[in-house]
């Protein structure tokens, strides 16, 4: 109830006619219209959805990479990584923040889409690597000895052995980081520029004067989006989980 009765009644009053939420002055599709016609709102969800699917994609490749190294290291220095990649996590956001918009000066980068991708990619990436360690560590040791004693190159047994069972960790990390980026707004409001902004930036500047309704129409749209693609994710593994019990039965 204390989770999604606040979902439900910004769902429920992305249809009401008035712009106030204190009263129901009848059922409208208005608000949807207004929100494609919001050039503001429109131009911080593009940004918003390119940074995050830039940033994750980016941050899941490094995530990995760094993950598969930190197993192959021996016990102290995998361990002093491991202590390094924690830091960012357990840090407060607005130090992280603070650190990388001084960074950014440091090398005279110009603030806008780059300082924001860099940000994101960096805030992602020990995420992507606690999801894939796991799945990692699970693996028998001597697998990779084993393909390469029956003829397959490293990087082929990369690609055929060891990322195809690690893959659930990988999109594990993924979807993290996809979702931290969209979440994020203490990082990016440091580090973007002018013309550049996204959702949080934006909600956070409307705050200030009232929550506009073409918002919660935004976040019914955003809502619903993710509630198919849990659905179609579950029955999808479904279906992979009885066409392998009809594979085991014949």
């Amino acid at each position: 109830m204390f989770l999604y009765a606040p979902i439900l009644a910004l769902v429920l009053f992305s249809f009401n006619d008035s712009r106030y939420m204190a009263n129901w002055n009848g059922f409208t599709l208005k608000w949807y219209q207004q929100l494609f016609q919001n050039s503001d709102i429109m131009t911080a969800l593009y940004y918003t959805v390119t940074v995050a699917v830039l940033a994750s994609v980016i941050s899941t490749v490094i995530g990995t990479i760094s993950a598969i190294g930190i197993v192959k290291m021996k016990k102290t220095p995998k361990k002093l990584i491991l202590n390094i990649n924690y830091i960012p996590i357990l840090n407060t956001e607005i130090v992280t923040a603070v650190a990388l918009m001084s960074l950014f000066i440091f090398f005279k980068l110009q603030f806008g889409f780059l300082t924001m991708l860099l940000a994101h990619i960096t805030f992602c990436i020990p995420y992507v690597i606690l999801s894939v360690l796991p799945k990692l560590k699970q693996l028998p040791e001597n697998i990779e000895d084993a393909a390469l004693d029956l003829g397959a190159t490293p990087m082929y047994a990369l690609r055929k052995i060891i990322l195809p069972q690690i893959t659930p960790g990988i999109v594990s990390g993924f979807l993290i980081a996809f979702t931290m980026s969209i979440d994020d707004f203490v990082i990016s409001f440091f580090n973007t520029g002018n013309g550049v902004t996204n959702l949080s930036i934006v909600i956070y500047g409307m705050a200030k004067r009232g929550i506009k309704p073409e918002i919660n129409a935004l976040s019914t749209l955003m809502f619903t989006v993710v509630l198919v693609l849990l659905i179609l994710s579950n029955r999808g593994q479904s279906l992979v989980g009885a066409s392998k019990n009809n594979a085991k039965n014949k």
